[in-house]
């Protein structure tokens, strides 16, 4: 894995208030998105701004990530893009715990990016927020078709349940 975003920060670091832009492009291969909803070849976007502090250096910008998946209820194939506002602070003598390590003058950025679009890009999206799924009896997708099944037999453990939402008047919880 190559470390694109890798550089010398000594020069950021002696003089502080000192900005640098960082703006390139990258594939998930590159970064070591190691994940099925990042195909390798997805070009990922970086546009950050570095500015130096007394104590480190602050990053601030965003990164687009290309996501792939399908949708939790109805399985339709989703393909979007998560995008991760970075507010990260880097320190050569970490005192925030927050913060990342400058280790050797070296800012490596590939850690944060990787670990914003891992958290980032959903693990079980939705299609739409009122997605109703498929029919538990047919299959049938639900948000395209009737299909008009008998709805399915609950388990009688939950019976108790459903009284007991019959009895608040059957609002949603």
């Amino acid at each position: 894995m190559a470390r694109l975003l890798a550089f010398n920060a000594a020069e950021l670091l002696r003089r502080p208030g000192t900005e640098r832009l960082l703006d390139c492009t990258l594939t998930a291969a590159e970064l070591g998105l190691a994940d099925n909803r990042f195909t390798p070849d997805d070009a990922i976007e970086v546009h950050l701004r570095l500015e130096s502090l007394n104590d480190g250096i602050v990053v601030v910008g965003s990164i687009s990530v290309p996501w792939h998946g399908q949708c939790r209820r109805c399985l339709k194939p989703l393909a979007e893009v998560a995008v991760c506002d970075v507010d990260e602070l880097y320190q050569t003598v970490v005192t925030n715990p927050e913060a990342f390590e400058i280790v050797d003058n070296q800012l490596d950025l590939s850690p944060m990016a990787r670990e914003l679009a891992l958290l980032d890009a959903p693990d079980s999206p939705l299609c739409r927020p009122d997605c109703a799924g498929l029919c538990p009896v047919c299959g049938a997708d639900s948000n395209q078709v009737l299909c008009g099944c008998a709805a399915p037999v609950v388990a009688s453990q939950w019976a108790v349940l459903d009284q007991l939402k019959e009895q608040l008047g059957g609002n949603e919880i």
